[in-house]
């Protein structure tokens, strides 16, 4: 099940959960208030050593 959260980086509203009920949260955020996403910054992956 999807819920929603405040975006670290903008505090707008995001998701977390399996991602199957991110509509439904959506629904019921504004739309100026639903963070879109962001650009991930070079150098900062989760998984830095697959990229050798």
């Amino acid at each position: 099940m999807c819920s929603p959260v405040t975006c670290r980086q903008c505090g707008k509203t995001t998701w977390t959960g399996c991602g199957q009920h991110v509509d439904a949260v959506k629904a019921k955020v504004p739309t100026d208030q639903w963070c879109g996403g962001h650009e991930q910054a070079a150098g900062r992956s989760i998984f830095p050593w697959l990229r050798r």
